[in-house]
């Protein structure tokens, strides 16, 4: 056996939303399965080399949630949408395309797809569980393999072992996957990074602020910084997603912050970007959100973090000092 394979069927779905099957999201209790299973692979070191998945809203965002704990890059997910609702017949095919580079391979799906190709590569019935489940939601199927995929037969796997992320810690482990510290999210979710957008405009300098997705307050782009992003490109990302704005990050922070949520303490970096990109309204998904550039002053004043004023008034000073350079 010279390769591996790992089955990972999406986390719980939720049914509470009148969506077509193909775009039903997962539950916050989907999610954490497949994070719980990340941990896992990363514990384990079983970190795939190769990742495809289901196009399905359930199976991308449980390979996300999944390959994102282990530090992996998200975006290089494959998505296939043979993998949705598949017989056993259009799974062998997407394993026999995945590259012979890639060692261990997961893939991301559907039952009764799963577990019925866990079954044809065992080459034998598997028993049930006492609750007749050998594949429930958010749960990992390991399999060894040979190392030729092109035209795998019945029995050329071996099932080594199947876990449920119900049987994992519910908890994470913070700061790192060895550590003894629990928390009730991935470690990844304490470390985020925000951007204060600015421009000149008539040789005066603007801040753009956003409401907040419920529209509340006043804010910076801020969000979870992605693992094998820098702070400065997942902060410029929060700022297209939820300011609609494009451009040059500050390699210098302007400071940080922290806030308590998730059970325990976030800390936030703060850089500075100018802009030089402004998404059309109606191009901007988060346009619900309402956007306005403003003088530092008025910024200072409508902004509700208290810890991002003097920020804002140090960008300011900086902005002035570089103009009086020129």
């Amino acid at each position: 056996m010279a390769r591996e394979l790992l089955l990972l069927r999406h986390g719980k779905s939720d049914w509470s939303e009148q969506v077509e099957d193909f775009k039903r999201p997962l539950k916050d209790r989907g999610k954490r399965g497949a994070q719980r299973i990340g941990v896992w692979l990363l514990q384990h070191q079983l970190q795939p080399d190769y990742v495809v998945s289901s196009p399905a809203e359930r199976a991308i965002i449980t390979a996300q949630k999944a390959v994102k704990v282990m530090g992996q890059d998200a975006e290089k997910i494959i998505q296939d949408r043979r993998i949705y609702a598949a017989r056993v017949e259009d799974l062998l095919q997407v394993l026999a395309e995945a590259p012979k580079s890639a060692k261990r391979v997961l893939m991301v799906g559907h039952n009764p797809g799963l577990e019925a190709l866990t079954e044809y590569l065992e080459g034998k019935r598997i028993p049930l569980p006492k609750d007749g489940k050998l594949i429930p939601t958010a749960t990992l199927a390991r399999i060894s393999m040979p190392n030729d995929w092109k035209k795998l037969r019945a029995g050329d796997g071996k099932l080594d072992s199947i876990t449920r992320a119900s049987s994992l810690d519910k908890k994470f482990p913070f700061p790192d996957h060895t550590s003894m510290e629990m928390r009730d999210r991935p470690a990844y979710y304490y470390n985020q990074s925000s951007v204060i957008p600015y421009r000149i405009k008539d040789g005066k300098p603007e801040i753009l602020l956003v409401r907040s997705s419920k529209q509340k307050h006043w804010v910076v782009p801020k969000g979870i910084s992605e693992p094998w992003l820098t702070l400065q490109a997942s902060a410029a990302k929060e700022a297209l997603e939820e300011a609609g704005v494009e451009g040059e990050v500050g390699s210098e922070s302007l400071g940080s912050y922290k806030y308590d949520k998730w059970g325990a303490e976030c800390s936030v970096q703060v850089y500075p970007m100018q802009a030089n990109k402004l998404i059309p309204e109606d191009e901007w998904e988060e346009r619900h959100r309402g956007r306005e550039w403003l003088s530092p002053e008025k910024a200072i004043e409508r902004i509700k973090q208290a810890e991002l004023k003097p920020m804002i008034k140090k960008l300011a000073k900086m902005i002035e000092k570089k103009k009086s350079k020129k």
